[in-house]
């Protein structure tokens, strides 16, 4: 009885191990696919575009987009248009995190704020560029999680994550030499323009149902504007924001 039972208990083993090597060779395929779309994305969808920064195309290039999708779609996360995470809310195509991390102009020594966590992958991108991203998400279920993969994959240092009215900024932190919206508000929030910094840039789509992606950039006590694309957004929400 003994002896069935050491052979039971060895081939029990045996079977544990080779699932266990089975899930290692299996996960270390997926990471090396995951990779292969990542470079192919930046390559057909950002580099063959208007992309041009170095410094936007690897830190594209270095963060992992679908570790800030849900499972269900994550074989699409390299794909070429937004994606639903939740909450009547999308992570952005990966173009418009690109050009958006463009416009914003962030060097390693800027302060950042972002509006609109969502996932977490716009942070990740801009904590590639700088040492301080702050982030606001108004949805708390989607912050935790957001602030639960930055740790994860050890953004935890760099990206500070608040839930709260976006709308308002984060005034204790300002000024900040960029700010990124990832929702639409009818108008830029005057308070977010009053946290940028003197010549701080504000990234941001603005607009109802048809929107413009702009640029407000702070010159002293005055703003210069331009318009870069048309886009669609999910509405921002918030106490501030018009119609609310």
């Amino acid at each position: 009885m003994s002896r069935w039972i050491l052979t039971l208990a060895a081939s029990i083993a045996v079977s544990l191990a080779l699932n266990a090597c089975g899930s290692a060779e299996q996960k270390r395929t997926d990471n090396t696919n995951y990779e292969k779309r990542r470079h192919a994305m930046v390559a057909r969808q950002l580099m063959s575009r208007d992309i041009e920064e170095q410094a936007v195309i690897d830190a594209m290039a270095a963060v992992p987009r679908h570790r800030f999708v849900p499972e269900d779609v994550r074989d699409m996360a390299y794909s070429d248009h937004p994606l639903p995470i939740g909450h009547d809310q999308t992570i952005s195509q990966p173009y418009i995190v690109a050009l958006m991390t463009e416009l914003a102009q962030v060097d390693s020594s800027e302060k950042v704020l972002e509006v609109g966590t969502g996932s977490g992958y716009q942070a990740a991108v801009l904590a590639e560029l700088c040492d301080s991203v702050f982030t606001m998400e108004i949805v708390e279920p989607l912050g935790r999680r957001a602030d639960s993969a930055l740790n994860a994959l050890g953004y935890g240092d760099r990206v500070h994550v608040r839930i709260g009215d976006g709308y308002k900024g984060w005034p204790e932190q300002a000024p900040f030499d960029a700010i990124v919206v990832t929702a639409a508000p009818e108008k830029a929030p005057p308070p977010l323009i009053e946290q940028l910094a003197d010549s701080g840039r504000l990234v941001i789509p603005v607009g109802d149902f048809y929107q413009d992606l702009i640029v407000i950039e702070r010159r002293g006590d005055s703003t210069i504007r331009y318009p870069v694309i048309p886009v669609r957004f999910v509405p921002m929400t918030g106490d501030g924001v018009e119609g609310q």
